[in-house]
């Protein structure tokens, strides 16, 4: 249903339009031009007023469509959102399918209470709709990129994109015109990428992304390796972002944060990385993340998306370098962000 809001703002835009086309059409058979365009500028100004209360066609369309179970909006995302990360972990041999060895669920107690899903190609294109999704960081972020464009875009497709989108630290954009969803990669390693990112690019643009992740850490760890100043600079990201949430005439961004994953260190490829990047300093930056403001429990403008605690379900047979996953964890990482954003269009209509 439209919320309370929305409906007095229903009212106010009515009252709004239909009074001054009512007092203007007195004088339509003496000026034409002068009545459409007075018609026109308020049919506009309506516009204006009434977005911030209604949420955006596409998110209304899949609520109606694929509905989460529950007696609200809001206690489906108080109660359910929590447990997005529980999924389980199998061998594929199981016959639970996912690829690379390993398969991974949801516990059917929560698929049948919260309505958690892997969205299908068409839903997730339904869900995308008219949506621009912007993902910014490191290896990880691409790693996400890549299992989008193999949810959104046939399998042949898919394989014709990786070759430009794994082109050594370069951005990418892809697009499904079917559907006018539109998906940007943003090669931003460090965290100063970021931070200019949302504080320039961003918000000098006539638009903001409608789904923005971000993540950084890895190199910060390698090059710099102190957690304190990773600190510092998520808190200069955080408060970046949180000025995209400022009062707009549009919807703020969906905006999430790609976690570290957990790190094999005798499997890293380098001395360097190995020397850097153990169990202790990815600890340390862990608490970081929770410490600096950054993510939604905290008070700030992020979601989570636990790259650690799936990569630890994983285990070890899913990484041939330490670092970098197998593309079923991305797809859990993936699957889980869709379904938050089920919940949270859920939570503005």
């Amino acid at each position: 249903m439209i919320s309370a809001a929305a409906q007095v703002g229903v009212v106010a835009a009515c009252v709004v339009l239909f009074v001054p086309m009512g007092l203007a059409g007195w004088h339509l058979s003496r000026n034409k031009v002068l009545f459409f365009s007075g018609a026109l500028f308020v049919s506009l100004a309506v516009g204006v007023h009434l977005s911030p209360y209604l949420p955006s066609l596409p998110h209304l369309l899949f609520s109606s469509f694929f509905p989460h179970p529950g007696a609200s909006p809001d206690s489906s995302a108080s109660s359910c959102a929590p447990f997005l990360h529980r999924v389980s972990w199998a061998d594929a041999a199981d016959g639970l399918g996912g690829g690379a060895g390993r398969s991974w669920s949801w516990p059917p107690t929560l698929v049948s209470t919260c309505g958690f899903a892997r969205l299908s190609r068409d839903e997730a294109s339904l869900l995308l709709n008219g949506s621009w999704v912007m993902v910014a960081g490191d290896s990880q972020a691409r790693l996400l990129v890549l299992a989008l464009l193999r949810l959104l875009l046939n399998p042949a497709a898919a394989a014709a994109a990786e070759p430009e989108l794994f082109r050594r630290h370069s951005d990418y954009r892809a697009a499904v015109p079917a559907r006018g969803i539109s998906v940007d990669f943003v090669w931003a390693p460090f965290e100063s990428n970021l931070t200019r990112l949302l504080r320039e690019d961003l918000r000098l643009a006539p638009r903001v992304p409608d789904v923005l992740v971000l993540g950084s850490g890895l190199w910060h760890m390698l090059h710099v390796t102190d957690a304190a100043r990773y600190g510092d600079a998520l808190a200069s990201i955080a408060g970046a972002a949180s000025s995209l949430r400022s009062p707009l005439p549009v919807p703020p961004p969906h905006m999430f944060w790609l976690g570290l994953p957990r790190l094999v260190n005798h499997m890293l490829n380098t001395d360097a990385k190995k020397a850097h990047m153990n169990d202790t300093v990815l600890r340390a930056y862990d608490r970081e993340v929770d410490q600096r403001g950054v993510l939604c429990r905290d008070g700030g403008p992020f979601r989570l998306l636990d790259v650690g605690k799936l990569t630890q379900g994983c285990g070890q047979q899913c990484t041939a370098d330490g670092m970098h996953y197998d593309g079923v964890v991305y797809e859990a990482v993936l699957h889980i962000m869709l379904n938050a954003l089920v919940i949270e269009s859920q939570q503005r209509i």
